[in-house]
């Protein structure tokens, strides 16, 4: 990664480990949304913030493990099913 003139140089910056991260995210996205794509992205970027907040916290890697991550997903997930009400979707012609 190249600095411009205006970008202060941290030297304790590591390339590898920020591409590494980006792998690692990428291949989250890839295992919730099966073969993930910019539309995924676009039509449920909250869950792609969720997924990136459980991967990370305050710019470091909080959980390596991309199970841990995904269990965390899903028990998310299972969450949100459990406060909608389905008589609500219906009612609205959403379910």
């Amino acid at each position: 990664m190249m600095n411009t003139p205006d970008e202060p140089q941290h030297e304790d910056d590591n390339e590898l480990l920020t591409l590494e991260i980006i792998h690692r995210y990428v291949e989250l996205l890839d295992k919730y949304f099966g073969s993930v794509c910019e539309l995924d992205i676009i039509f449920n970027f909250e869950k792609a913030y969720f997924i990136l907040d459980e991967l990370l916290v305050g710019g470091e890697i909080q959980e390596t493990s991309k199970k841990s991550v995904l269990k965390a997903i899903a028990a998310e997930d299972m969450l949100q099913e459990e406060e909608t009400p389905q008589g609500l979707l219906e009612d609205y012609t959403l379910g």
